[in-house]
């Protein structure tokens, strides 16, 4: 395990500033998890992600609460927030918005869609086809869109929290491995165990839904902490952990495409969030290895025998993580 620095490193959140963040984390984790019911860690990751403006992807089957994570999200920011119901017929203009003539000024005018908001849920994105889910790619990386050559901006900050149903189902389409890199993390929520499905139950007899809940922070609050978070310090030995779990996953023989820098890049920026809703100002590397699953999983793509053996790339991580070396060094 890496050790704490002696003394925060030069333009490092202090402990109070570290401290502060923390307990701010805490209640807006427990809002969201006053709904989504004994899934923490799902909730830690999804806050972690928020808080690196990085868009989640949310894949699962159908009634397990997806949806309702991706809302309690946007419930508890006070900020502009769009729901897209993603269907075969929905077109990219649906999603990024089109230019009118307008008789009256005698010029067009662009009309906004629903991609312009601090918090976009894209509600089982895999049922559109791939032409519109292809919208979101520029976006998504660029915080731009671009319609009859003008690019427009979106609000800042911007997130993108979708939900996906297996690619096994009926209906669906598989997302692009361009725009699955886009995104920060790949979660689940899973079923629920017998004690938490029963308050489940009781919570919606009682009316308990993401619309109970009260906005405790604001876009303004969430770029503060986002900002927050790209201080956070992580030492030199991190830096080479995330690219040589990486490298492991590229030379993995059941492996056809490994993690690319971006995806190492969104690691060492999920650790920081992940670092400081702990309440700490450095990164270890339990942060990292509690990562390397949702942020590096969606990244790889298997051979055809790896396929044909039932191989997941959870397999494939865990194994990376247990080959790697762990750095014990502190940081300077």
């Amino acid at each position: 395990m890496t050790a704490a620095p002696t003394a925060p490193p030069t333009g490092a959140p202090s402990p109070e500033e570290t401290a502060g963040f923390a307990e701010y984390a805490r209640r807006l984790t427990a809002a969201v998890s006053s709904v989504v019911l004994g899934k923490p860690q799902v909730v830690r990751l999804a806050m972690a992600g928020l808080l690196a403006e990085g868009h989640l992807l949310i894949e699962d089957v159908p009634g397990v609460g997806k949806t309702t994570l991706a809302r309690s999200m946007a419930a508890v920011v006070a900020g502009q927030w769009r729901r897209i119901q993603f269907t075969p017929d929905l077109l990219p203009s649906d999603v990024t918005g089109v230019t009118i003539y307008n008789q009256g000024s005698g010029g067009f005018e662009f009309h906004q869609g629903p991609i312009f908001a601090n918090i976009v849920i894209a509600d089982e994105i895999n049922r559109a086809s791939p032409k519109t889910q292809s919208a979101l790619l520029e976006v998504m990386e660029e915080r731009f869109v671009t319609v009859d050559g003008v690019r427009h901006p979106v609000p800042r900050p911007f997130l993108v929290v979708a939900t996906q149903n297996p690619v096994e189902m009926d209906g669906t389409y598989r997302l692009p491995e361009a725009q699955l890199d886009r995104f920060l993390m790949k979660l689940s929520v899973g079923y629920p165990d017998e004690s938490v499905e029963i308050e489940v139950l009781r919570g919606a007899a009682a009316g308990r839904s993401p619309e109970s809940l009260e906005p405790l922070t604001d876009t303004n609050a969430i770029a503060q902490a986002i900002s927050l978070a790209r201080r956070v310090y992580i030492a030199d030995p991190l830096y080479a952990y995330a690219v040589r779990l990486a490298v492991a996953t590229r030379n993995h023989p059941q492996v056809r495409v490994g993690v690319s820098p971006r995806g190492v890049i969104a690691l060492t920026r999920a650790a920081t969030s992940y670092a400081l809703i702990d309440g700490r100002n450095y990164v270890i590397p339990e942060d990292v290895q509690a990562l390397v699953e949702p942020v590096f999983a969606h990244r790889l793509l298997l051979s055809p025998d790896a396929q044909l053996r039932g191989t997941t790339p959870g397999e494939i991580l865990r194994a990376a993580v247990q080959s790697v070396a762990v750095p014990v060094a502190a940081p300077a």
